[in-house]
């Protein structure tokens, strides 16, 4: 069922919201840590994606959309640009490769719409800033260095727009394929459909399937887009010859050249804008930031793992010795508890991700569960063992050496059994804790997951839930 007009601006409103309160947690925590360790490696480790994630807040607070165009040369990439913005900002030119680098202009949709697409801006979404950004021909550039110049503009945009003309190549293809890699909404825009009259989107939808088919990607088109997304225009209409006659019988031939015909995309754009721009604004910063979170508990964790070690066998030791030197059963069960909690805790503190001892909790109950058979098994080992080292203390009131014997014997097994169930939880507490740092209920996983159960099944965003999460 899809939503009412207000209640859709309201979550989106929220979904907003969510997203800077994730993030601004998420840079308030890595700075106080930063603060806090005054190590001048882990410093320079963070620092580009704490920037990351600063970038993407202060992008959230000034609600700036970023639409990034990507096509092969020739295909008139900058044309629509300069089309949508109504005068020639991006250069363009009959030499292929005009565009050397990706450049930037801020738009604003409201000038040069027709009265219809006017009045689909809303209120909510009118203080949302557009910025589009230009790019190179993907054939252009060779390589690696193209590889990479695609894969950072795709990061950094919040909607993507795929220019062809003409029959869709295998190396247009390959391309737009591998640009819905950057999990972001993608238009396929099909300039110069004025030397195309004939061609409609179903037509260029079945080529796709074609192009699919055959590459072995075809399952996966519906993923990729719908018919719905695919937008003709003529950027820059080919000019005709007029006849004109004057009034003295005198008769002319001109060339005309017709507006660009680029209604519909601007149309498809503000739908999109009305429909989830705070929405797609507040997702790309999360999955921005929870890429940004992962790389830096990684290289925390790699920075921190030989204190980590000593940490864990620490605290094994002093589990061990415990529960060794404990004569009492039940209080082994609780010893043992309490100091893999506060271990996990002062795991969690050394990687400077904050965690509460109910957090702790329920990660201490997530490694039990998944650890199968091998933890849960030494948990009823320690339980037996702890029982009969119980039982020897009380023989050794009464048979002192032998007593003494059996409970040295028993608490010893016991010791090394607890020790390693000791070091086996802080080694996987240090996988949780790299993977689980954009959980929480602020964390950019939780978020992300809250937004994707809310959106609209009719969406762009619903599609690229499962990839998303």
């Amino acid at each position: 069922m899809s939503q009412a007009p207000s209640n859709r601006s309201n979550s989106q409103d929220t979904h907003l919201n969510r997203a800077r309160a994730s993030l601004r947690q998420a840079f308030t925590n890595y700075s106080q840590f930063l603060r806090s360790t005054k190590n001048p490696n882990i410093e320079s480790a963070l620092k580009s994606e704490l920037e990351t994630i600063s970038s993407n807040l202060k992008k959230l607070d000034q609600y700036v959309l970023r639409i990034a165009v990507f096509g092969l040369v020739s295909r008139g990439k900058s044309a629509i640009l300069n089309a949508l913005i109504g005068e020639k900002v991006f250069e363009t030119g009959p030499l292929n490769g005009v565009t050397q680098a990706p450049s930037l202009v801020t738009w604003t949709p409201g000038g040069g719409l027709v009265a219809e697409s006017r009045s689909m801006i809303p209120e909510s979404s009118s203080k949302i800033r557009i910025e589009l950004i230009d790019t190179p021909g993907l054939d252009e550039i060779d390589g690696q260095a193209r590889a990479d110049m695609a894969k950072d503009v795709a990061r950094q945009a919040d909607l993507i727009l795929f220019v062809i003309s003409g029959d869709i190549t295998r190396t247009e293809y390959k391309a737009l394929c591998d640009l819905r890699q950057a999990q972001k909404p993608l238009i396929l825009v099909f300039n110069k459909v004025d030397l195309y009259p004939d061609q409609s989107r179903q037509e260029i939808f079945n080529s796709l399937q074609s192009l699919g088919a055959r590459t072995g990607n075809g399952a996966d088109l519906e993923q990729l887009l719908t018919a719905d997304e695919i937008v003709m225009v003529a950027a820059e209409p080919a000019p005709y010859q007029v006849r004109v006659e004057y009034s003295n019988g005198r008769v002319s031939y001109e060339w005309e050249t017709p507006p660009p015909q680029i209604e519909e995309l601007k149309a498809k754009i503000l739908t999109i804008l009305n429909r989830e721009g705070r929405s797609l604004l507040a997702l790309n910063a999360l999955t921005q930031a929870r890429s940004a979170e992962l790389e830096m508990a990684t290289k925390v964790m790699e920075l921190r793992d030989a204190e980590a070690e000593a940490l864990i066998w620490k605290f094994t030791r002093y589990k061990a010795i415990a529960i060794a030197l404990n004569p009492i059963a039940f209080l082994d069960l609780i010893g043992g508890a309490v100091s893999d909690l506060a271990m996990i805790q002062a795991l969690a503190n050394l990687y400077g991700l904050p965690m509460t001892r109910y957090e702790a909790g329920k990660l201490l109950n997530t490694i039990l569960l998944s650890s199968g058979s091998l933890l849960l098994g030494e948990l009823g080992s320690g339980i037996v063992l702890g029982m009969g080292k119980s039982a020897a203390a009380l023989a050794t009131g009464v048979d002192g050496s032998a007593g003494f014997s059996a409970l040295a014997g028993t608490a010893i097994v016991q010791a090394g059994i607890a020790g390693y169930g000791s070091y086996s939880v802080g080694r996987a507490a240090q996988v949780y804790l790299e993977n689980g740092c954009t959980w929480g209920a602020q964390g950019a996983n939780t978020v992300i997951r809250e937004i994707l159960d809310q959106v609209d099944a009719k969406t762009i965003i619903y599609r690229l839930r499962q990839e998303l999460l």
